[in-house]
């Protein structure tokens, strides 16, 4: 099996992603940062909102619109309701990444197992999937970059700017720019020009550097084109979200600068030899390609370095630094493919039974979380049975050639571990939700026109399935037309305002609890729905 696929390693990289979230990924519910992208897609449709790009009607200038016109594309085909269907796209950039990480590999001189190795590692990396649904635009910017590195390193490698490659750069660095604007160029782009000026050095006359520069800036500028737009179609608007996001840098989730050391633990499954292929004068001397793993190193360190300087600073910011850690990661393991057999050091063989020994016991055990799960039924008890069979018969075999020594079927058996999870584990979110649980989208099946005070949260707008304009704003309440219509609120009471106790009858209709499960309850998700009737 391992040999079908390494003889077809960009098909197997993109099918294992298919097959391990393409049809199940909807059984998580939709995030905040999600449902922005989603209405954002769904206004685009239905108000033709391509370029003035809106959010329940209101302005939504915060992010540029590419990764919204790749969702709404899919949206428009396959149905915009479609959870699924809406995160497909980013469920493609997955795997772009994934064989991108392949193919740079190989333009690295690794071999094609190593380069293999490298891809499923990064597809692994806990916050490269987990990104697609924390905030969708981020696995578009990285992947569209990714794409312009791998033609620079070719410019660079050979020291020429082809036409083609040319081409393929600026609208790349573009598709990165107009995705979440210079965001990837500096935790990306620029730790990866650094780190290759130190493994490789730079080589090439200066109109060679001239013409490098000046295709950077374009594609910067062509990026841009969407930013200078709106700065001139709405100005006012515009420059309000701008300062409000360029004070954020300095004011908002401010972590001191160490925040981020422990960057490494971002890759999931592969915490420990993430951890250990950062020991650069352990791996120096074991590494099948000492300037590439020098190369990759770099890369990463002067990513999170950068990252570091930048007040603000989230778990989700550090998913760029993944994608260089899964080629350092992958040196590591191709050493333990090569060599485990022979070591005797037992500072090197506990670390690699802990791993994969771990894997391999919580994969066995599986079963006993039946127990926390609730009454299982039905289809979820079949799958969890299935599941469990299936990763007990995984985790037996993991151990068995961890035993032996074989590294090698060790990792591509936790790869099918993970493709278990996935496919099979991920549909026991759809379980039965909280008693309490009760979507918006239960109001659309009437023509009450309803109505929020003072904002709802995305997800209670995505959810609903259209706007829900608001009727409070800075200068006072505003009247709705209506005799009668529905009010959502997060907090307020309707009943103690004035304006509205005067003219309506208001009656208390239900809660609406868009939390599905106890684990991650929001308050945010929890509105009150009333009813009001002109007196």
């Amino acid at each position: 099996m391992i040999k079908i696929i390494e003889k077809y390693p960009k098909l197997s990289l993109l099918l294992f992603v298919i097959v391990m979230l393409g049809f199940t990924i909807d059984a998580i519910p939709v995030t905040i940062m999600e449902a922005r992208n989603f209405i954002s897609a769904r206004e685009m449709l239905t108000d033709n909102n391509w370029i003035l790009t809106t959010m329940n009607g209101e302005a939504r200038y915060e992010k540029p619109p590419l990764p919204t016109w790749i969702t709404a594309g899919f949206g428009y085909v396959f149905g915009i309701t479609s959870v699924l269907a809406l995160r497909w796209p980013a469920l493609l950039f997955v795997a772009l990444i994934g064989i991108l990480v392949y193919v740079l590999s190989k333009k690295l001189e690794l071999t094609k197992s190593h380069s293999l190795i490298n891809g499923f590692i990064a597809l692994t990396s806990f916050y490269i999937i987990g990104i697609t649904i924390e905030a969708p635009w981020d696995i578009y910017t990285h992947g569209f970059m990714l794409m312009a590195i791998y033609q620079l390193f070719m410019m660079f490698k050979t020291e020429k700017t082809t036409l083609i490659r040319s081409l393929l750069f600026v609208l790349c660095l573009a598709g990165s720019v107009l995705s979440k604007g210079p965001v990837s160029l500096y935790v990306l782009f620029l730790p990866f020009v650094i780190a290759y000026g130190i493994a490789f050095k730079f080589k090439g006359g200066i109109l060679y550097f001239l013409k490098m520069f000046s295709l950077l800036i374009f594609g910067i500028v062509l990026g841009a084109w969407w930013y200078l737009h709106v700065r001139v179609a709405d100005p006012e608007t515009f420059t309000a979200i701008a300062e409000h996001e360029t004070s954020n840098w300095h004011s908002y989730h401010v972590r001191p600068f160490y925040y981020y050391w422990s960057f490494f633990v971002q890759s999931g499954l592969w915490t420990i030899p993430a951890f250990i292929s950062l020991i650069y004068p352990y791996l120096k001397t074991r590494v099948s390609n000492l300037k590439a793993y020098r190369f990759t190193f770099f890369w990463t360190i002067i990513a999170v370095i950068l990252l570091s300087v930048i007040p603000e600073k989230k778990s989700r910011y550090l998913m760029p630094v993944l994608i260089p850690l899964a080629f350092n990661t992958g040196f590591y393991i191709e050493y333990l493919i090569r060599e485990f057999k022979n070591l005797k050091d037992r500072k090197e063989t506990i670390p690699v039974y802990f791993q994969f020994g771990l894997i391999s016991c919580i994969a066995i055990l599986f079963w006993i979380s039946g127990f926390y799960l609730g009454p299982l039924s039905g289809i979820y008890l079949a799958r969890f049975i299935v599941l469990s069979i299936v990763l007990a018969v995984l985790g037996f075999f993991i151990f068995k050639h961890l035993k032996a020594k074989n590294i090698k079927s060790t990792f591509y058996l936790v790869i099918v571990f993970m493709l278990s999870i996935g496919l099979l584990g991920l549909p026991l979110a759809k379980m039965q939700p909280q008693e309490n649980y009760k979507p918006l989208s239960e109001l659309t099946s009437d023509n009450i026109t309803l109505y929020t005070l003072d904002g709802v949260s995305p997800e209670a707008i995505y959810n609903y399935g259209n706007k829900i304009p608001r009727i409070k704003t800075k200068e006072g309440i505003i009247i709705p037309k209506e005799k009668q219509f529905r009010l959502l609120t997060s907090t307020s009471q309707p009943e103690a305002i004035d304006e509205l106790a005067k003219l309506y009858t208001i009656e208390f209709s239900a809660t609406y609890d868009l939390n599905f499960s106890d684990n991650d309850y929001k308050s945010r998700l929890v509105n009150k729905l009333y009813i009001l009737t002109r007196k």
